[in-house]
């Protein structure tokens, strides 16, 4: 039997309506929508975090982040840490198996001379480190963050063009092996700085922040005064153009026909996106926080024009890719997904409970079938996503015995986990500071 290759796209900071196949309507995404046409559209898949390093890890170890270190932090580049390059990752457990590996686009997963792709599995890796860099510039903090393996590159172009580019390059110098392979390619957009294609002015705005000794507010600045609706439609708009090409080479290239392609983000969306009809953002446990878009293309398994309401999680790729690939798991690190490629084919999976927590206002969350507890600081709800995705009707007094369990559930499982770091994403900010780096109450 042929082992497929796979394509995981993944966006970043993309919320859940962001795409017009979703319910986004002031600007259009027909190469994305073409994708959900051509495949499987899923309806309740979450992120692992409503942050991005800490999905990334999950979706890496295929295990709740919150088991190592490094998936307690965030924002990453403020202290040395990174994930371990003895960890069993996606990545590395598919070259076992005979896969080529390589990763275009963010890593957010530490820096050099520690923690990088190439330690973790990746053959090749060429792309960004940080979180978030200028498009044009492609600098972080002032400095070049744009990488061919170990070595800065200093190509000119916006950066959502190169990545793709780089991501065909990788296609045609596969189709001629005979090995399987595994891309991963992270996209930045939409994440700030808010700069669309034709924003290179603006860019070099920014870029004179950076340069001015005398500002100490130079971080926060490409992400609190900059975007509009329409430069987040500019954005999004040439993100699906770009997958569109990446999707036209598999094609070209006769690829597409065992080649799985799944597109997603790491987090909910920041303020230009459209959680609609959920509320809550990036850094939230509300369903705007952590309900990502969804698409996979699996020939032979996924149903054309097909939706699926299972809920489906970052860290369940790993297994389910290993499945298809005929690989193993680390006995040592099993995961803590499950394969969904039954839901993936129409049909039902075992219901489970899903679990998150996240520091800022001491978050809690946890979902099983429709309901889901939810608790911020001293606040405790429980809701009905389904017949409420507002998460307006607080139901803990009407069903006292589901609000017990999920709670008594989230317990049992948070003892299982590392304890939050007190100085994890801290360093080097204040309280004050960190609560106005990403936008809500200290």
């Amino acid at each position: 039997m042929t082992r497929p290759n796979f394509l995981f796209i993944m966006a970043d900071d993309l919320g859940w309506a962001d795409l017009s196949c979703y319910g986004r309507e002031d600007y259009e995404t027909p190469r994305l929508d073409a994708l959900a046409a051509s495949g499987m559209k899923l309806t309740h898949a979450y992120a692992n975090s409503a942050v991005c390093t800490a999905t990334r890890v999950a979706f890496m170890t295929g295990r709740y982040q919150y088991r190592i270190p490094i998936g307690l932090e965030e924002p990453l580049q403020l202290r040395d840490i990174g994930l371990e390059p003895d960890h069993p990752t996606i990545a590395s457990l598919l070259r076992d198996a005979g896969y080529r590996t390589t990763l275009v686009g963010k890593w957010h997963l530490g820096g050099l001379p520690k923690y990088c792709p190439l330690k973790s599995g990746f053959e090749t890796f060429w792309g960004i480190r940080g979180g978030g860099v200028d498009y044009f510039t492609h600098e972080l903090n002032g400095e070049l963050d744009l990488w061919d393996g170990e070595v800065t590159v200093d190509r000119v172009g916006y950066l959502t063009d190169l990545l793709a580019e780089q991501a065909v390059e990788v296609l045609e110098d596969y189709a001629g092996q005979d090995a399987p392979f595994f891309l991963n390619l992270n996209f930045t957009a939409p994440h700030w700085p808010w700069t669309g294609p034709e924003d290179e002015d603006e860019s070099a705005r920014l870029a004179a922040k950076w340069d001015d000794p005398q500002d100490e507010d130079t971080m926060p600045i490409q992400h609190w005064d900059g975007g509009t609706n329409a430069t987040y439609g500019a954005m999004m708009r040439n993100l699906d153009e770009n997958v569109g090409r990446v999707l036209d080479a598999l094609e070209s290239l006769g690829l597409a026909d065992n080649t799985v392609v799944v597109f997603t983000s790491d987090n909910g969306g920041e303020r230009f996106s459209k959680p609609w009809p959920f509320v809550g953002k990036k850094t939230e446990l509300l369903e705007g926080g952590l309900r990502v878009p969804c698409l996979v293309r699996w020939p032979g398994v996924t149903p054309a024009g097909s939706e699926s309401e299972a809920q489906v999680m970052t860290m369940d790729w790993l297994p389910t890719f290993l499945a298809a690939a005929g690989g193993a798991q680390s006995p040592d690190h099993p995961s803590d997904g499950m394969d969904i490629r039954p839901a993936l084919g129409g049909d039902a999976i075992p219901e489970r409970t899903l679990f998150w927590r996240f520091a800022n206002h001491d978050q809690k969350a946890a979902r099983r079938g429709n309901r889901k507890y939810y608790s911020s600081g001293a606040n405790a709800f429980l809701f009905d996503v389904v017949a409420d995705p507002m998460e307006r009707a607080n139901l803990k007094l009407r069903e006292p015995e589901t609000f017990a369990s999920l709670e008594a559930a989230w317990q049992e499982w948070n003892a299982t986990m590392l304890p939050p770091d007190p100085e994890a994403g801290r360093h080097g900010f204040t309280a004050d500071k960190l609560a106005e780096y990403y936008g809500v109450d200290s």
